[in-house]
């Protein structure tokens, strides 16, 4: 049995983060709750994948994001035309790009970083583990 990596992250707006990850990082909705026990969600991943978002708000006690600039995730695209298309998708969604805080993130990706201070870096190279 593979696992299965769930990020969750606390926003303020679930519908403009969901469609900013959707449409940056080819993602899909597939799934959302509607007050389930105070909380609000959407989930957005991609088919295949072994990871998927889980964006949240609570009702009752709102969290405030605060994510630090170390705080990342991080995707290998070794493949250069896809590497620059999706980094122009992000720019698009509404993503702005920073510098990462690491500069070893700037060797050979880029960092964006969402309106609740979420960063995702893009990087241009493959995973070895």
């Amino acid at each position: 049995m593979r696992a299965h990596l769930r990020i969750a992250r606390p926003v303020r707006s679930l519908e403009r983060t969901a469609a900013m990850y959707c449409q940056g990082l080819g993602l899909r909705e597939i799934g959302r709750f509607d007050d389930h026990e105070g909380f609000d969600g959407i989930m957005v991943g991609a088919s295949g994948a072994d990871y998927h978002f889980e964006f949240t708000h609570c009702r009752a006690h709102p969290v405030r994001p605060q994510p630090t600039a170390e705080d990342l995730v991080v995707l290998y695209l070794p493949d250069r035309a896809v590497w620059e298309a999706a980094c122009a998708r992000m720019l698009d969604a509404g993503f702005r790009e920073v510098e990462s805080f690491n500069p070893y993130w700037q060797r050979f990706g880029r960092t964006f970083e969402d309106p609740d201070g979420y960063r995702t870096v893009l990087q241009n190279a493959g995973w070895m583990a």
